[in-house]
């Protein structure tokens, strides 16, 4: 369970955890004070922002075995924030937190071991800390875990098991979809329009592509563009798809680019 932090200004009118009493309880070597004193420092909370000092104070919760602080500190280790970047002992410290049910842990280290960032690649081992965070609602790892399926890596496959392992990624999408991860509503949207582990029905796959090009994703803003310039689920409208093709060129999408050179609309 994420924790609410306290908020500076009314903690000093409350008279409770105001800077200094903070300071003395994580001194004293309570986790949770460790814990928001290493926020406050990373985001600059009522205190000047120092990502080395942050990263000290999760270190410290951490080291208690509080599992939200071992996720973070997994994520510093990984990213190189606030401390020299050093992905295996990222992986190390998420291996702590996912064990104690951490979902977000579970999902960064899905992604490590798919990725063979900081361990050796290994697709089961991905699965299946993908799948412990994914049963707990977490988006992005119901999404990767829709991949996994999807492309058949990690998971028991036959010569007739591809459409088996289709739909069961597009089950994953759209557990993500629906909880508004753009790339997995644009994954689902391909899904529909192409009939890859769904029946195909073009006007559904649209519906998607509009959902993650609304929230800026620039991969369905080109999908949404090429739908109305080919009138593809949708009443052709060239006007609008040479739009979306914009939007999406303006985030540097290369296709979107050469889709607009080729309508004669730079």
């Amino acid at each position: 369970m994420k924790r609410f932090l306290c908020v500076v200004g009314l903690a000093a009118l409350l008279g409770g955890c105001s800077k200094p009493t903070l300071t003395e309880r994580a001194e004293q070597g309570n986790a949770d004070a460790q814990f928001e004193l290493g926020s406050r420092y990373t985001y600059g909370d009522g205190v000047t922002k120092d990502e080395e000092e942050g990263f000290r104070w999760y270190r410290k919760a951490a080291e208690q075995g509080d599992a939200e602080a071992q996720s973070i500190l997994g994520w510093a280790y990984a990213h190189g924030k606030g401390v020299a970047k050093d992905e295996a002992e990222g992986v190390r410290w998420w291996h702590k937190a996912a064990e104690q049910g951490d979902a977000e842990a579970q999902s960064n280290l899905g992604w490590a071991y798919a990725t063979g960032k900081g361990v050796a690649k290994y697709s089961v081992e991905a699965v299946k800390w993908y799948r412990k965070a994914a049963e707990q609602r977490h988006a992005y790892a119901q999404y990767s875990l829709g991949r996994m399926y999807a492309d058949g890596r990690g998971v028991t496959k036959d010569d007739n098991s591809a459409p088996v392992l289709k739909a069961e990624g597009v089950r994953w999408y759209r557990k993500a979809a629906e909880q508004g991860l753009a790339e997995a509503q644009q994954r689902l949207g391909l899904a529909y329009a192409h009939g890859d582990g769904v029946a195909k029905d073009e006007a559904e796959g649209v519906r998607w592509y509009r959902k993650a090009a609304e929230q800026g994703y620039a991969e369905a803003q080109r999908n949404l563009g090429w739908a109305y310039v080919a009138g593809k689920g949708v009443s052709k409208d060239e006007a609008e798809g040479v739009k979306w093709y914009r939007k999406a060129a303006e985030q540097g999408h290369a296709h979107a680019k050469y889709m607009l050179k080729q309508l004669g609309v730079e």
